[in-house]
């Protein structure tokens, strides 16, 4: 069997990971590569930096996030350089917690997550190895052993800091098991994993009556008092807290806001001085970053309280939203569609753009310009230019939906993927449309108890909204099916338009191919098309020499132009080539009984969205009704 043969080749991989050696051993690997030496949230920031960064324009893409978060690029690029960055450099921020503050189902958890699957594979590789002292219930920094006294002497040869101090079971075996013999002390190389509980921890509070504090700290081992005589002995301690175990890694705070109080002091020395008290010991010292997540109005509660001061000016606050990107929407809900064992299930195009439109319009707030509705700020957002607005209005559309909270509220895909689900499996259809899931969501609405009035007559709104900008997503797609060779017609028609325009802009005339005879520029073809994107007539000029300027840079560049190659013209040659075909799509696709020609031109429109859209018999039949439907209207 082939999985006899990854079972073996997984136990060799494991095998050439292992390295066992002295503190002398290990000083000779530290000194050629210092690397191994990093602190932990420069070991964090390394391992993101390791998967990719690419810059678009003034924004970094960092891939390490890109198969499970979309949308938050820039939400993304802010914690990274702000927080993990700073950290790296040891700047103060690297005292602080991190939390994760957002709404539901905005992608905290997927955060937190990703950062400890990523340490775990990233300890596993040759750039993040990291090694411990062999037996350290804390698998701590084997320069740890290095004297106070000749650290400053090993910073200034080799450039290496070292901070904080043994734990008490490796000063107790370096007293009595090495005699003080620091460079025999074993070292081993370590793989974090949160399943084995090795550099990476996890706290989840509980009840405060019966959750004890040794979760986070350890506690003591009664069985061994007996055998050690003594309490403050290290031996006769488990150190086997969360904090304990998370050294040198991360240590997730799962609702950190509303755990008691006295799970949240030992925090404040953590976070500050990097050490905590546990048991009847001096300080411990912990390398670890301490991240959480909460939701917004447990942190307003959380700021209230008097009592938190201390702790709140230890805590670094980095908002997660929810994504604003229709694009970006589609491809959160087909990762989580994709997860699911529902395979069987055909979902029609655009059906997950329509639910995504109804999304993201949740999320956005009204924007002061004159003529900017929310349509057109989603459109902006996901990189579209809408008449009168382009994409350099972006940056101060979100500054200004940033000062609103934007992204703060709104539906979250919980809500959303629950009610596809609800679509998918209604009535064991073998295909799902847009309009299904759209009635799925509107019905949803009147089971969301949290949801008050005024809410949800928002939200049904918004579903009205996001049906609209579907019906003329499924009126252009039939219409462009119905187009007979629609490249070569658009391109016909964009020549023509062309020769006019330059005849025009140029005060010359056009020859007739057929009769010879000169000819003025054909106004009336300019102007139907022109008018098809609202260009008036005071207008026409301008944009008619605009399109002249455009053919002439793409001539200097060495590329053709098309009719896609000005996005406006794209939209005006669309327009003017479904208007002339309107009627024939209204007629063909609203006959009960259709003769003989007009089966001809349904079938040939069916294959064509079959063949080159994506759709399946099912749904390519529904969308042909429905448009003939709302043509007819």
């Amino acid at each position: 069997m082939e999985v006899i043969n990854w079972l073996r080749e997984y136990r060799e991989i494991e095998a050439s990971l292992e390295w066992k050696g002295t503190f002398a051993d290990y000083l000779q690997m530290v000194v050629k590569n210092p690397n191994l030496a990093m602190h932990a949230h420069a070991r964090i920031y390394a391992m993101i930096k390791a998967a990719g960064v690419e810059t678009k324009g003034d924004l970094k893409k960092y891939h390490f996030f890109d198969k499970e978060l979309f949308g938050l690029d820039k939400t993304l690029e802010r914690l990274i350089e702000e927080y993990f960055h700073s950290a790296a450099k040891r700047l103060d921020v690297r005292k602080r917690i991190l939390l994760l503050m957002g709404p539901v189902s905005g992608g905290k958890s997927t955060i937190v997550s990703l950062l400890k699957r990523g340490i775990e594979e990233f300890t596993r590789s040759e750039e993040g190895a990291v090694y411990a002292i062999d037996g350290c219930p804390m698998h701590e920094d084997p320069l740890h052993l290095l004297p106070l006294s000749l650290r400053s002497q090993f910073e200034e040869k080799y450039g290496i800091r070292i901070e904080g101090n043994l734990c008490p079971v490796c000063r107790l075996r370096l007293d009595e098991e090495f005699k003080g013999e620091v460079e025999r002390f074993p070292v081993k190389r370590i793989l974090f994993s949160e399943e084995q509980r090795v550099g990476i921890g996890t706290f989840t509070p509980s009840d405060p009556k019966s959750q004890d504090i040794a979760d986070l700290t350890g506690s003591i081992d009664f069985s061994s008092i007996t055998e050690y005589g003594s309490e403050s002995d290290p031996r006769a301690y488990r150190f086997d807290g969360e904090l304990n175990k998370a050294n040198r890694g991360l240590m997730e705070f799962q609702e950190m806001l509303k755990s008691d109080e006295k799970f949240l002091w030992n925090l404040l020395s953590l976070s500050q001085e990097g050490n905590f008290k546990a048991g009847r010991f001096a300080l411990i010292s912990a390398d670890e970053l301490v991240v959480a997540h909460t939701n917004e109005n447990e942190y307003r509660t959380f700021v209230a309280n008097k009592k938190n001061e201390a702790l709140q000016s230890r805590i670094i606050v980095m908002q997660i939203p929810y994504n604003l990107r229709v694009s970006d929407e589609i491809k959160i809900y087909e990762k989580l569609i994709s997860q699911s064992d529902i395979k069987n299930v055909h979902i029609a195009p655009h059906s997950l753009w329509a639910t995504s439109v109804f999304g993201v319009l949740s999320r956005l707030k009204p924007s002061k310009k004159q003529g900017m509705d929310l349509v057109k700020k989603m459109k902006i957002y996901d990189g579209e230019d809408v008449e009168g607005f382009n994409q350099k209005d972006i940056k101060e559309l979100m500054l200004e939906g940033e000062e609103q909270g934007e992204g703060m509220s709104g539906v979250d895909p919980r809500y959303v993927i629950n009610r596809i689900s609800t679509a998918l499996i209604r009535d064991e259809r073998a295909c799902i449309n847009a309009l299904d899931i759209l009635r799925a969501l509107k019905d949803g609405l009147s089971q969301h108890t949290s949801i008050m009035k005024e809410e949800r007559e928002n939200l049904l709104n918004l579903i009205s909204v996001a049906r609209r900008e579907y019906d003329e997503m499924a009126k252009k797609e039939v219409q462009k099916a119905f187009v007979f060779a629609y490249e070569e017609s658009a391109k016909s028609l964009l020549n023509n338009y062309l020769d006019n325009v330059e005849a025009f802009c140029n005060s010359t005339k056009l020859m007739d191919p057929i009769t010879g005879e000169e000819l003025p520029p054909d106004e009336q073809l300019m102007r139907s098309i022109e008018e098809q994107i609202g260009v008036t007539e005071n207008a026409k000029k301008t944009f008619r020499e605009e399109i002249l300027i455009r053919i002439s840079m793409y001539a200097r560049k060495g590329k053709p132009f098309n009719y896609e190659s000005h996005e406006r013209l794209k939209e005006a040659i669309e327009k003017k080539l479904f208007a002339d075909l309107k009627d024939i799509v209204k007629i063909t696709t609203s006959v009960e009984h259709p003769d003989q020609e007009q089966l001809k031109r349904i079938n040939n429109v069916m294959d064509r969205l079959i063949n080159e859209h994506g759709y399946c018999p099912i749904c390519a039949n529904q969308i042909v009704k429905y448009v003939g439907a709302l043509l007819n209207r």
